[in-house]
């Protein structure tokens, strides 16, 4: 199963669910392929994203922010979009499921470091939860 979660930016929320599909699809043994892109790629990583998923032992360092056109979008069998411009914007794949879930953008959060280093955590938790339970109905 080919499984591409996109975002507008593609560097948050698509990004740690990237890394937890990969992560849980190898644990729990799914034969998955996992992908995120953005439908406006913001060309890096957020760092806090980086962080928040190496507290889970996850290192998403290496991955990049992509386009929906840098992804086998044709080819995938499910699609899930984090946040309320990627479910407008994404395109419709013949064949693909796609489900919506609308997390907001801790990148958007305003205060101090640690605030806003708590908004990535509590996203984090929430795709973690989420990918886990989408990988395990599999």
């Amino acid at each position: 199963m080919k499984i591409g979660f996109i975002c507008t930016g593609n560097s948050a929320r698509s990004q740690m669910a990237e890394g937890f599909g990969k992560f849980y699809g190898e644990k729990l043994g799914k034969e998955v392929e996992v992908f995120s892109a953005g439908s406006e790629p913001s060309g890096y990583i957020h760092p806090l994203a980086v962080r928040v998923m190496a507290e889970r032992g996850i290192d998403i360092s290496g991955q990049k922010s992509k386009s929906l056109e840098e992804i086998p979008l044709s080819d995938l069998d499910l699609i899930v979009t984090l946040c309320g411009d990627a479910a407008e914007r994404c395109p419709v794949v013949p064949g693909a499921e796609t489900i919506h879930w609308g997390l907001p953008d801790p990148a958007k959060v305003e205060g101090t470091e640690e605030e806003k280093f708590e908004a990535f955590r509590r996203t984090r938790d929430e795709i973690e939860r989420r990918v886990r339970e989408l990988l395990l109905s599999l």
